[in-house]
């Protein structure tokens, strides 16, 4: 007598979802999306809208550019973007080269307070603006460089600073150092090492670097506020506190002024998106 053996039983494969789970996370995804995009895609046809149609929840009524044309016209909106973009590409290039510097010397050399300089640039990192807005404004009063570009930048670096610091000396811990010795026994002095051959290979960490000192000084709200004055010197931060007062708000010209806004910050994350991941993930792999 002859027994068939019984088909054997395939065991769903490891990692596969069911399609219960598969559609379940495809719903949360573009729910997600909706609740992320949605803001934004508001305040862009808000800025399309007259004025009698701006707090209406139609989204396309009567479109116009109007809003556009009397932000620019008839406000010093472009003062206040020249202004910010002064002190956002001040604060980066600054930022970047100090940050590389600094995590260069403390990923590859030994000097006394090392260990005290990285605590301590970790240890600004804790404090909130709330609490630290009062000695700064005090110390730039006292050196005379309230409502100028130069305070602004100086604040806007020591938010910067100490992180990237931390993180371009996590990433220049994973060069290695033959690189380094390479460029000593060509006869090139520390930093000629650092700018010719370390830098270069920096990349990734220095496009998070400049993305993240960017949108530090561009998108700072409260020291740009307490510091500037006047629309010759005021930033985008304050100049948009104008559209609001204890009588309503001018819904059309600060949507509009929003959309603006965005269009720099969103060039800065395009140009270093490539680098963003790699960079980050670098830096965080040694500390």
């Amino acid at each position: 007598m002859v027994t068939t053996a019984p088909a054997p039983v395939h065991a769903p494969r490891r990692g596969r979802r069911s399609p219960l789970a598969s559609a379940g996370l495809h719903l949360t995804l573009i729910v997600a999306s909706v609740i992320a995009v949605f803001p934004v895609l508001w305040v862009l046809l808000t800025s399309l809208k007259p004025a009698r149609y701006a707090t209406t929840t139609d989204f396309v009524k009567e479109p116009t550019l109007q809003n556009y044309t009397n932000l620019l016209s008839d406000t010093p909106f472009l003062t206040w973007f020249g202004n910010s973009l002064l002190v956002a590409a001040l604060t980066t290039v600054l930022g970047v080269f100090v940050a590389s510097t600094t995590g260069y010397a403390v990923s590859r050399f030994r000097f006394a307070g090392k260990r005290g300089l990285m605590w301590t640039l970790l240890i600004t990192q804790m404090f909130p603006v709330a609490v630290l807005i009062v000695p700064i404004y005090n110390i730039m009063s006292s050196m005379g460089l309230l409502n100028t570009s130069t305070g602004l930048v100086i604040t806007y670096l020591t938010i910067a600073v100490p992180f990237c610091a931390w993180m371009m000396k996590g990433f220049f811990d994973t060069i290695p150092k033959e690189i380094d010795e390479s460029g000593y026994v060509d006869g090139l002095t520390p930093f000629g090492t650092f700018w010719r051959l370390i830098l270069p290979l920096a990349k990734p960490g220095i496009a998070v670097t400049a993305f993240y000192s960017f949108i530090t000084a561009w998108g700072e709200v409260a020291y740009a506020s307490a510091f500037m004055v006047g629309d010759e010197n005021m930033t985008l931060a304050g100049g948009l506190q104008k559209f609001v007062n204890q009588y309503g708000a001018q819904w059309g010209p600060m949507t509009a002024a929003s959309v603006l806004i965005a269009v720099p910050a969103a060039l800065v994350f395009l140009f270093a998106q490539r680098h963003l991941v790699t960079g980050m993930s670098a830096g965080a792999v040694k500390g």
